[in-house]
């Protein structure tokens, strides 16, 4: 990480106003230099025009009377008093008519000019009038008028600057609190929520976000620790009647018939373990996006009657009746889809009341969704548990009933499945009647047979 990106957010903040504050107090001052500069430079002007008119009157009323003497005296008069001021007036051939110098010792090192060429009325020769202001005060004025908005340019960016840290300092402590309040947050703490009542209005949208994520945090902590919980008793049982069964059959002799007992039901505990392992590998690698390979569909009703066929058995065993309603085209993996029907078809069997209907209902909702649900009767499941059906070893009966046959992933997979489809799933319970299931995006009618959206395959 760079040292740019490492910087605080104070230092950044002190850092921009310092420069603004400079760069404000530069141009503020920069432009009063300029603005006396200007007035400087035109009341020299000003002063050089009225000088002009006063020695172009003079020379108009004595040199048309041929009195130069008196023009001398006129002008000498004139400039009496005036050291930053010099005349010289030339004929047109470079005869001196008059000349009056700048005071010799003033610092005359910035002088300002001014040349005029006078026709005067009753002369047949021009005039050449050198009138000449000494600048070097105003020029000394405006060196320490320059320092002075310099230091009060550098002395006002070092106040503002020093002002702004200060008051970054301050304003940035609310942040500084909540670093401190989610240093506390820990795991074993997840129930603890940000506190943004001193927090200001454009950090309480975070505030909010972060309290919401850790709401999520908490809630997949505690998902987390009960499927671990279900995991441990899920394997437990079966491992338990491994070892049980191991140990009697090891402490005594017995017939070739009993051992082959005792070997088939560990086998039928094995199976069950390498079923709930092959179901969680599954629900991994859905979870970590793998989709569907999909391909179409003609008949949506046709492969769930494959299913049915599978099922028929088990629904004779518990006097079930099954009504298929509807069809419709989909690109789906048809795999999937028989393995998520056949997993809600079972719950259905379950749970349904001997000798009721289940119903197994295809529809299309619109060009790009179908929906499959499986509706049985029996017990209506409470509105608290319906968003939890889905979850991993999430049982409604508490006893955990049909163990032995089902471990808790079921509905899970269809989850899973219909989230490989980009779907979701469908959880509805009220009178009596219990309808789930899945819906499922087909991007068949939109982009031809066989289309999937990009990554799913």
């Amino acid at each position: 990480m760079t040292k740019a990106a490492t910087r605080s957010l104070g230092a950044r903040l002190s850092f921009w106003l310092a420069l603004q504050a400079m760069a404000g107090l530069g141009l503020i001052c920069g432009a009063l230099y300029f603005a006396i500069d200007w007035t400087l430079a035109d009341r020299q002007h000003e002063t050089l025009v009225q000088k002009e008119l006063a020695v172009r009157d003079q020379i108009g009323q004595n040199l048309a009377r041929s009195d130069p003497e008196e023009l001398t005296h006129l002008l000498s008069a004139m400039l009496a008093g005036h050291s930053d001021l010099g005349l010289r007036l030339e004929e047109d051939k470079g005869a001196l008519i008059f000349d009056h110098p700048l005071t010799v010792g003033s610092s005359s090192t910035d002088p300002h000019a001014h040349v005029v060429d006078m026709a005067i009325e009753g002369l047949e020769r021009p005039v050449r009038m050198y009138l000449t202001l000494d600048t070097s005060a105003d020029s000394a004025l405006l060196h320490s008028v320059a320092w002075m908005l310099f230091l009060a340019a550098v002395g006002g960016a070092a106040l503002v600057s020093t002002g702004a840290f200060v008051l970054v300092r301050w304003n940035l402590m609310p942040l500084h609190q909540l670093v401190a309040q989610t240093q506390k947050v820990t795991a074993d703490t997840l129930e603890r929520r940000l506190d943004g009542s001193a927090q200001p209005a454009e950090i309480q949208p975070l505030i909010a976000q972060m309290n919401a994520l850790l709401d999520r945090l908490a809630a997949a902590y505690r998902q987390m620790e009960a499927f671990n919980a279900d995991v441990a008793h899920e394997l437990n049982t079966p491992l338990t009647t491994l070892i049980s069964s191991s140990e009697l059959a090891l402490r005594r002799s017995h017939s070739l018939a009993d051992l082959q007992d005792v070997l088939g039901s560990n086998l039928e505990e094995l199976a069950r373990l390498a079923r709930i392992v092959a179901d969680m590998l599954f629900l991994s690698r859905a979870h970590r996006g793998v989709g569907a390979r999909r391909e179409l569909v003609s008949s949506l009703a046709q492969l769930a009657a494959d299913v049915v066929e599978f099922h028929e058995a088990a629904m004779q065993e518990a006097e079930l009746e099954l009504e298929l309603v509807g069809d419709a085209a989909a690109a789906v993996d048809g795999r999937l889809l028989q393995r998520a029907l056949s997993n809600l078809l079972s719950n259905a069997t379950r749970h349904a009341t001997r000798g009721s209907t289940v119903k197994l209902m295809i529809q299309r909702t619109d060009d790009d969704t179908v929906r499959i649900l499986v509706e049985n009767e029996g017990e209506t499941v409470s509105a608290e548990h319906l968003p939890r059906l889905f979850d991993r070893f999430f049982r409604v009966d508490p006893a955990r009933s049909h163990a032995d046959r089902n471990h808790g992933l079921g509905l899970a997979i269809v989850g899973a499945i219909a989230h490989m489809h980009q779907g979701g799933t469908v959880a509805e319970s009220e009178g009596g009647r219990t309808r789930i299931g899945l819906w499922l995006s087909d991007y068949s009618t939109a982009e031809g047979p066989g289309a999937a959206p990009a990554g799913a395959r």
